[in-house]
């Protein structure tokens, strides 16, 4: 026992010094002390490189070793060293354990240019499978499938299969990663590798099922009928599989839950109360699931959300948030991913993210990307509560150098003055700052924003001061025009100016007075400068120009001061560069003809000659301002339909690989496809044991066994293990039990006893007897000798 002991505590002593040395060396590989031996191999000169093909060839082991590591190392430099396959191909025999890894990992790396000389040593890897040792095993398996040679697609299916019902989990982990590197070389093999999968699924370890994971949503993801057996186990085993295993095991189980389990739904009772009726094997799968919220892991922890996201009642949705925003503070390359995940939960869950807003400042440090995802966060957590403060923030935010997040914080400032109606005035005066910035950027963007909320201030008679009425910021914009530059700004304020430049009720006096009749006075005036500088400006900003004069002719057709300078555009237009200001002007000239007509009679005979049809001044008008939009904004980069855990949340675009989230079926699949043994009720051990020690008659067999109590109620069924006290009464508490059984041990101790004397007796008396009858045989036997003597 004491050598047993001594082996076991040297053998763990030698484990926790080979731990500590990986540990050191892991934690230490980037000091130059570690880095002494070993950066030699990345400064191999040419005449170390010539000598290379020689140490191949040598009987030492320690120069094939450091002829390898020489290979590898320039490998891992981008140098390409095919011409010394020949000679590592000889050394995949090798007893030594570090060149034999060293090799495959250079056939990995070459076999698919050298098919002829890597077939060569397929008889070694089918020799390797059957090595003692497990590594040996995994690591021919992995070059084996590794080989990209079409004709060996079935040695390599008879390969995994073997390695499928190893002993060995590592080497069954092995063979389930093997599988879909054999499926894309060769798919006739899918029916045997599906049966493979099948088998895996059966596994009980957990090392290996996260693999099979992998190999399923390869080969055969739609056919999660061959789950159903595993579902439950899988989500009880699901906190045991390794980090990178659960990833994919939660992907897999999302789908599953998906099409195969009823979707939870939400009734309400006579009270008035919500009730959510959850599925039990949805239950499951969130609470064995739920833990892994701790993992240390930032993708266990995102797929863990995305399945929460997908799967849980909306009363479970909060718990996605707090380990999302824990993540937040890991790195910037995590902060940027789980920003873009929580930009897609923002857009049907934004209440669960209003209290933490804070998380969400924007910093000096954080990247571009970064700082765009966390104005859009702020956006979307804007409410009637938290809008002051997150207003101040969005006015800093629009004095930054990136013009993008310079456009989103005037845009959300539009976005808060939409949302919260007591902060238009507010959100107002900052806009009309922006005007007078120095940069483009700013002005451009505001004056964008401000055409929204002038069209919604119009549209819905906002009750704001008059000094921010829509028609005083517009007439400010046209004062303003020969200092805004920015095409698309100047764009906007062109389409105000002409689409608001009629006279209403609603407009004050002094801005009626002054301009032709019917038309504001500042309306002529933008007409005027935009015709002087029409040759100078983009194609959109010579549309609009178009547009407002055809605007005003409209309105005031007997001015001839308009009628000329529409007269002067529509010339300049004819002969402009670009087609689409071309088409504009003939169009505008022809929708005018009755307008034209009416000012110059004596073109009415020409208007004729030509046909066509000739718009009263009424119909031009309704042409001209019903329905219009004005300057139409970029489209959004944002996906609506972008899955949360999709590559296409973080590139912004739609990824060819993404995977697509299954529709919930109203009712799933039946329940009992999913049950099996282990789900089956077991009754307890103590009855178990009760039933197992006492025989039964055979009429006995069908009655149920009445449950052991304390008193006895009456008398017991056939078959019943209840024993019957005659002439004792029911005990009347716990000390009374506790006599009466210390009483029967007493009882069964001393008939024990006796038992065992009257044994003792018996047995002895059975070796009286044995003893006599053999000395009864000894007598018989001299008799006979003494007899035979006599005859002789």
């Amino acid at each position: 026992m004491a050598g047993l002991n001594l082996n076991t505590i040297t053998e763990n002593a030698s484990r926790l010094g080979t731990r500590l040395q990986e540990t050191i060396s892991e934690h230490t590989r980037d000091l130059n002390i570690t880095r002494g031996a070993s950066a030699t191999y990345f400064d191999t000169p040419e005449e170390k490189v010539k000598n290379i093909r020689k140490q191949l060839d040598s009987n030492s082991d320690r120069e094939k070793l450091d002829a390898m590591k020489r290979l590898i190392a320039l490998i891992s430099k981008g140098r390409n060293v095919s011409e010394f396959f020949a000679q590592v191909v000889k050394n995949v025999a090798s007893h030594n354990l570090e060149i034999r890894k060293l090799v495959y990992i250079y056939l990995l790396r070459y076999a698919e240019q050298e098919p002829d000389l890597a077939l060569l040593s397929i008889n070694t890897f089918q020799k390797d499978l059957s090595d003692s040792n497990p590594l040996i095993r995994a690591m021919a398996l992995r070059v084996l499938s590794g080989i990209k040679v079409h004709m060996i697609g079935s040695i390599v299916v008879l390969a995994i299969k073997k390695c499928a019902s190893d002993i060995s989990p590592y080497v069954r982990k092995a063979a389930a990663l093997a599988i879909p590197k054999c499926y894309s070389l060769d798919s006739s093999h899918q029916p045997e590798l599906i049966a493979i999968i099948s088998a895996l699924l059966r596994d009980r370890s957990s090392l290996s099922i996260g693999s099979v994971a992998i190999a399923f949503d390869f080969v055969c993801p739609t056919r999660l009928d061959l789950l159903h057996q595993h579902y439950r186990r899988l989500c009880r085993t699901l906190v045991d599989v390794d980090e990178w295993g659960q990833v994919d095991l939660l992907a897999l189980l999302t789908r599953y839950a998906r099409t195969m389990l009823p979707r939870p739904i939400v009734t309400q009772d006579a009270n008035g109360e919500f009730e959510e009726e959850v599925d039990p094997d949805v239950k499951l799968l969130l609470t064995s699931s739920e833990p892994l919220f701790q993992s240390y892991n930032p993708a266990v922890v995102l797929a863990v959300a995305r399945m929460f996201f997908y799967i849980a009642p909306s009363s479970e949705l909060p718990k996605i948030v707090s380990p999302l925003l824990r993540l937040l503070h890991i790195s910037p390359e995590v902060e940027r991913v789980v920003l873009a995940y929580l930009l897609v939960v923002s857009r049907s869950l934004s209440h669960l993210l209003v209290p933490s807003y804070l998380f969400f400042i924007v910093r000096a440090d954080d990247i571009r990307q970064v700082k765009r995802d966390k104005m859009r966060l702020l956006r979307a957590v804007t409410t009637a509560d938290n809008y002051q403060a997150l207003l101040r923030e969005f006015i800093h935010y629009s004095e930054d150098a990136d013009d993008d997040l310079v456009r989103d914080a005037i845009e959300a400032i539009g976005y808060c003055a939409q949302l919260v109606p007591e902060s238009t005035q507010q959100c107002l005066t900052a806009l009309m700052s922006f005007i007078q910035s120095r940069h483009d950027a700013v002005v451009a963007n505001a004056v964008i924003v401000l055409k929204l909320l002038v069209q919604v201030n119009l549209q819905q008679q906002t009750a704001i001061s008059e000094a921010y009425s829509p028609v005083a910021i517009i007439s400010r914009l046209a004062y303003r025009i020969d200092e805004i530059h920015h095409p698309k700004a100047r764009a906007c304020i062109l389409w105000l100016v002409g689409q608001y430049a009629a006279t209403t009720p609603s407009i004050s006096i002094e801005l009626q007075n002054g301009g032709p009749d019917g038309i504001v006075e500042w309306a002529p005036d933008v007409l005027r400068k935009s015709a002087i500088s029409f040759m100078q400006e983009t194609p959109i900003v010579k549309l609009q120009i178009l547009t407002l004069a055809a605007k005003l002719l409209v309105l005031c057709p007997s001015d001839r001061t308009l009628a000329l300078l529409n007269r002067y555009i529509l010339s300049l237009a004819r002969y402009d560069l670009d087609f689409d200001v071309r088409d504009r002007g003939r169009m505008l000239n022809s929708l005018l003809t009755g307008v034209i007509t009416a000012l110059q009679p004596d073109q009415e005979d020409e208007h004729e000659e030509q046909g066509g049809v000739v718009l009263r001044r009424e119909q031009v008008k309704m042409v001209l301002f019903q329905g219009k939009l004005g300057v139409v904004e970029d489209a959004k980069t944002d996906n609506e339909h972008t899955a949360v855990g999709s590559l296409g949340a973080i590139t912004g675009r739609e990824m060819r690989n993404d995977t697509i989230i299954p529709d919930w079926l109203e009712e799933g699949v039946e329940s009992s496809l999913r049950d099996t043994e282990e789900d089956m009720p077991q009754a307890p051990a103590y009855i178990q044991s009760i039933q197992s020690s006492v025989p039964r008659s055979i009429s006995s067999t069908s009655n149920r066994t009445s449950p052991v109590i304390l008193t006895p109620s009456g008398p017991s069924p056939a078959g019943s293990y209840v024993r019957q006290e005659t002439g004792k009464a029911p005990w009347k508490d716990l000390d009374k039990f506790y006599e009466d059984t210390n009483e029967e041990e007493e009882e069964s101790e001393t008939d024990e006893d006796e038992e065992s004397d009257d044994e003792e007796s018996n047995d002895e008396e059975q070796i009286e007897d044995k003893v006599d009858e053999t000395s009864e045989e000894s007598e018989v036997e001299s008799e006979e000798d003494a007899r035979q003597r006599d005859t002789s």
